[in-house]
């Protein structure tokens, strides 16, 4: 409960808190798209760049291949258990996005958590950044794939030739893993230079995106249909807990170290709302944005951030304890 409470009294979720209620009362704070944007690739070129830099220094490992390798594995298995759990109670195209969007994952999450790590002064390893960039991918092409098995009018959507090549090469994946190479490629003198943007701007920059990430997150909420409100709600909430479940269980059977531990059932409880929606726009069009984006980014994203993200500390500190 003490983590919780250390959460949300923490600048970056009040401003995300903000921004909700600004949603709430109608107000007409907003930050421009463009800039909405420039915040989010600022914040993936940070910790890129700095996740790079310390993989250039990191000797690999059998740990390091063991956690790579169970990030991956996350984002192929819980979009195919997901679509097989929810398939009944959606549309065919609905739950194949679904199940891509919580397959996937959310690199502000991702952020919200090394940053919450830092401030409990838990370490984690730098090719955890790379265990993100690995995990955006493989379940987009999963949901594809059961798209076009189940799905008899998905021979009208984009070729899964060209959904797959967009999977890899969306903005957000290629500006984490371009500046995760140019962290690795860069002299200590030279990288030293980027270091005040990197580093000395990055929490500000954050609590500015959380902001306007919660102006976002509540536009979306009005945006849930009202024939679903309560199933999204549940789905969005039992489904990132049933996630950090099954990978805790297979997680607990390697020696994983604390941060990466956390790190790992948080990336598998995301839910993605920038890779996954930019992709099956294409590839299911006739998939309801209003069902797969707002339940990611309205219901499970604030849920994760708040409660999740202590929650699953909690879990891995009484396991290792």
């Amino acid at each position: 409960m003490n983590g919780i409470i250390e959460n949300l009294t923490n600048p970056v979720i009040l401003f995300f808190i903000l921004g909700l209620v600004s949603a709430a009362v109608r107000s007409d704070l907003k930050i421009p798209n463009e800039v909405s944007k420039f915040l989010s690739y600022f914040l993936l070129f940070c910790i890129g760049l700095n996740g790079g830099h310390e993989l250039a220094h990191y000797t690999s490992s059998p740990d390091m291949y063991t956690t790579l390798a169970l990030a991956i594995c996350s984002s192929i298995i819980i979009p195919i258990y997901v679509f097989w759990i929810i398939r009944k109670y959606f549309k065919v195209q609905d739950a194949c996005a679904l199940a891509a969007t919580f397959g996937s994952v959310s690199a502000v999450t991702f952020i919200t958590a090394i940053h919450y790590l830092s401030e409990f002064n838990i370490a984690y390893d730098s090719y955890m950044i790379a265990a993100l960039a690995l995990m955006e991918s493989p379940a987009i092409i999963i949901g594809i794939s059961l798209l076009k098995k189940f799905d008899k009018d998905s021979k009208n959507a984009t070729s899964t030739k060209d959904a797959i090549i967009h999977a890899f090469t969306n903005g957000s994946v290629m500006m984490l893993l371009g500046c995760l190479v140019i962290g690795v490629l860069a002299s200590e003198t030279n990288f030293s230079k980027l270091r005040p943007l990197t580093e000395d701007l990055f929490k500000g920059f954050l609590a500015f995106f959380m902001l306007d990430m919660g102006i976002l997150a509540g536009k979306r909420i009005k945006n849930i249909p009202s024939s679903q409100k309560i199933k999204l709600l549940i789905l969005g909430i039992t489904l990132p807990l049933l996630n950090v479940l099954v990978m805790f269980l297979i997680g607990i059977m390697f020696s994983l170290s604390e941060g990466n531990f956390i790190l790992l059932l948080i990336l598998s409880s995301s839910a993605s709302y920038i890779a996954v929606p930019a992709t099956m726009r294409t590839a299911a069009p006739s998939a309801n944005p209003g069902i797969y984006t707002s339940v990611a980014l309205g219901i499970t994203f604030p849920f994760n951030i708040s409660v999740g993200i202590p929650l699953y500390h909690k879990l891995v500190e009484l396991w290792i304890a």
